[in-house]
Parts: C-alpha cells; structure tokens; sequence
C-alpha cells in the first residue's frame, strides 16, 4: 500500500487526508531492492521515516517480516548490471541530488536494461522535496514554500507533521490565513495522536478566533474521542491564558519588508524536521539509572555527534540515559522527541544529578520554543529559577519570536516593544529584525523614525534592501 497524507484542491487550500492506493500487490515477499530505502532511513538513524517504510513494506509484501535485529538489513547485497548503486545512496545521503541524478543518468546510458529501483527514485524525489521545502522556510519565501507543498504531497505525511505546521506559518506569511487554519484542521483529522494533536491547536490558538479554535477541538474530539479529557484540557488551558488573539485588521498601503530569519536556537538551527510521536518507544516508568550505555552516551553528546548519541542510546532503558539522548534529540532537529524525554526527566529532577531538574526544564522550554510553541516555551521557563545564561539566553530567542509574530499580523506597535526590548537584552539588534523594526515603525504611521532606521542601516551597509527602505520612508 501506499499512504499518502497530503493532497492539495485546486484552490490555495491545503487538505491533509489519509489515502490508500489501490495498487494490486503483485509480489509477497520483499526482495533485496524493495529494502534499500528502509536501509537508508535506518543509515540515517531517521526512525520516524524507517517506521513509515516498514509499515509501506507490510502492506506491499505480507509474507515478509522483518528481522528481530534491524541492522541485519544493512548488509546491501552487491550492485548488479554494472552501476555502482551505492555510490548514488551516498550522494542521496549526503544531499548531493544533482550528483545522485548524474549517476542515474550514466548508469542508463552506459548500462542496457537498467533501471534505478523505484524505491531510489522515491527517496532521491522525496529528499529533494524536503530540502527545497526547507529552503524556501528558511528563506521566509511563502510562495514557494505553498508550491513545493502543492507539488510534492509526499513531504506531507504524519511522519513529517512538522511541514504541515511549517506549511501553515507560510500561509500566515503569506496573508492566507483562512489557508493556515485549514490545515490545521485537515492535519487534527489525519494525525489523530494526541501528542501530535497538541502542538497543532497550540499552534492554530495563535491565529484563529474564540469560534475558529472551538470548531478545531470539535475536529480533534470527533477523530480521536478517547483523547477527550486531555483535549478539554488543553482547551481551558489555551482559552483560560487568552492564547487565541484576533489576527489585525488589514492595513492599507503597508510597506513590505524583507523577511526576518527564524528566532536562533542554540545547538542546530531549526529547519523542517521529520517529526512525529516518539513515545512510544520509551516506556513511561523507567528507573533511575541502570542503562549501562550512560557513559559512551554522555561522551557523544559532550563531543556533539548527535547522530551517533542517539544511535547508542536507542530504546533508553533508564531515565539519565533518556535525559542525555534527550539533548541529541534536540541538537538533531528531534524538538518532539527531545520534549518528551525533557519532562520524564524533570519529574525526577535531581535525582539524576546537580541542577538536572532546572535544566531539563530549560530543555523542555527550548524545544518548545524550536517549535515556534513560544508562550509555551515562555511558560515552562517560569516554572524554575534558571541560570542567568539560561533565562537570558530563553528571553531573546521568546522576545525574538514575539516580535516578527507580532509583525506579522500586524501589530507593529507590539513589533517595535519587543525588538526594543530584545535589542536591551542583547545589547544590539540582528540586522534583519532591525529591518523590521524599521518597517514597523513605518507602518504604525511613525515615518520619521523608521527613516532615521534605515538611514543607519544604510550607513552601516548599503544595500538593495536598505535603499528600498529608505524609498518607503521618504514617502511619494
């Protein structure tokens, strides 16, 4: 079978659905080619994507099973026909598509009858996808974030709900936001876990109305009915904080500024990683200690090989190895999973040791605020006397996040308090968020200061950006 959660109307709208193709199964067993994008998500340690080609894999061939050990199936057998099909693996692995592609090429000229497996093409198409989606985000390029989404509907599976989310900020950037909540909506009906339904209504409250965020519980109640009390939960928690702002009314002739980069985290910038509910492979009553792993984990952590870390610290078997992966987890663009073994450890605090109980809380607020969970992230800090290094290091990247959010929906006069506020504690202000400061000011009807801004800027570094800036200041 193939899943396919993602699908896109003709309109700008974005639906997650869940699909099953009604291909005809015409083998039983897997061969050694139908394995080799299983291989390569297990040679990534990307255990989200190697639990989705499993359950792909089951459902193409039931009379495989797959061994008790997965690493059995990194033994590749030899390439045939002459092309050398690992070497194409690896310049997949290493996001070297054009080279991957060339290889391809040459392999079906040089070599008659040859074919790339389907499996390579779906995993080279795939991985192409995700990296030109990640670009675009982090370029703050809404359109071609919505295309690549609209084009590839592979990138949008649960497995990967994070795009789903990244998706719908595009929307909001783009000044769609019927669009963001739509998806929002559509990803409550497919990705019914309540792990993941969480972030997805913490993440709508910012931008729909008191009803919108109403009907998107209804959603959420309707497709996962057992996770009804935690749903009431959260639903008190994010009306009672008065986390559901009304987006500001549009207003004419607003400048445009370039976009500001994402706030910085501290470990790995955050992109558009897989994600998806990691739980479950850790139980919940865990003991103390007892893994005998703690020491080589610790060691690859404190030399920062995350890949590895997690690699030997897979299915914890106590709770201080789980806290140590748990920071792999999170320098690994793994923010979910990180989030879960964050707050196992903070139940037991310093049990684990001196200060772990303060700075697994600092850790469940980083990877809240790796999220874009900022109020979340901003809550969980509060709950702990953090180190000076700490609080300051969680109050720039919130102050960061609140400022180009605020921009965004048009609250420039909120936008300037924050970026002024943040350029205190830092003692200076990103140049790109100075931008925007500029820009807010700007359009907040304050001309005579964002002119004195771009000025500045323009000083410091002249640019295209800076010119158009002072165009806009200075009026017809």
């Amino acid at each position: 079978m193939t899943y396919t959660l993602f699908q896109f109307r003709p309109v700008a709208l974005a639906a997650l659905i869940f699909m099953v193709s009604g291909a005809a199964i015409t083998a039983q067993t897997a061969s050694n080619d139908d394995l080799r994008a299983l291989r390569y998500y297990l040679t990534q340690n990307d255990g989200p994507a190697a639990q989705a080609e499993l359950r792909r894999l089951r459902g193409a061939f039931p009379d495989w099973r797959p061994p008790t050990d997965l690493n059995e199936l990194l033994a590749a057998p030899q390439s045939q026909a002459g092309v050398d099909e690992a070497a194409i693996w690896q310049r997949i692995e290493r996001k070297d598509f054009a080279a991957a592609r060339r290889l391809i090429d040459d392999g079906r000229s040089r070599v008659s009858g040859w074919t790339p497996p389907p499996d390579m093409l779906r995993v080279l198409e795939t991985n192409e996808a995700q990296a030109s989606f990640d670009a675009a985000v982090s370029g703050r390029d809404a359109g071609q974030a919505i295309a690549v989404a609209r084009q590839s509907p592979q990138i949008m599976t649960c497995e990967r709900i994070n795009n789903a989310w990244l998706l719908a900020d595009m929307y909001i950037l783009a000044g769609q936001t019927q669009a963001a909540l739509t998806t929002y909506r559509n990803a409550l009906q497919s990705c019914t876990g309540f792990s993941q339904m969480k972030p997805t209504l913490q993440k709508a409250s910012a931008v729909a109305s008191g009803a919108q965020l109403r009907e998107l519980f209804s959603v959420a109640r309707a497709a996962n009915s057992g996770a009804s009390a935690q749903l009431d939960g959260l639903f008190a928690e994010l009306t009672g904080a008065g986390a559901a702002p009304q987006l500001a009314a549009a207003q004419p002739r607003q400048a445009t500024a370039p976009a500001a980069t994402p706030a910085p985290r501290p470990a790995a910038q955050a992109t558009a990683p897989a994600m998806s509910d990691q739980t479950g492979t850790v139980s919940r009553n865990l003991p103390v200690q007892g893994d005998p792993r703690l020491a080589d984990v610790r060691r690859l952590k404190e030399q920062e090989q995350f890949a590895r870390c997690l690699a030997a610290s897979s299915s914890p078997r106590s709770l201080d190895v789980l806290y140590e992966r748990s920071w792999c987890a999170y320098s690994h663009d793994r923010p979910t999973e990180a989030l879960f073994g964050f707050q196992q450890a903070a139940r037991v605090g310093d049990r684990l040791g001196p200060n772990v109980g303060r700075d697994a809380v600092f850790g469940m607020a980083l990877s809240y605020l790796s999220m874009n969970m900022t109020e979340q992230g901003a809550q969980v800090a509060s709950q702990v006397n953090l180190s000076a290094t700490q609080r300051r290091e969680i109050e720039t990247i919130v102050l960061d996040q609140r400022g180009v959010r605020a921009y965004r929906l048009g609250d420039f006069h909120h936008a300037v308090s924050y970026f002024n506020a943040l350029e205190q504690v830092q003692g200076s202000l990103r140049r790109d968020l100075a931008m925007l400061r500029a820009y807010a000011y700007l359009n907040s009807g304050n001309r005579a200061v964002a002119r004195e801004q771009f000025e500045r800027l323009h000083s410091q570094l002249a640019t295209a950006e800076t010119r158009q800036g002072l165009n806009a200041a200075r009026g017809p």
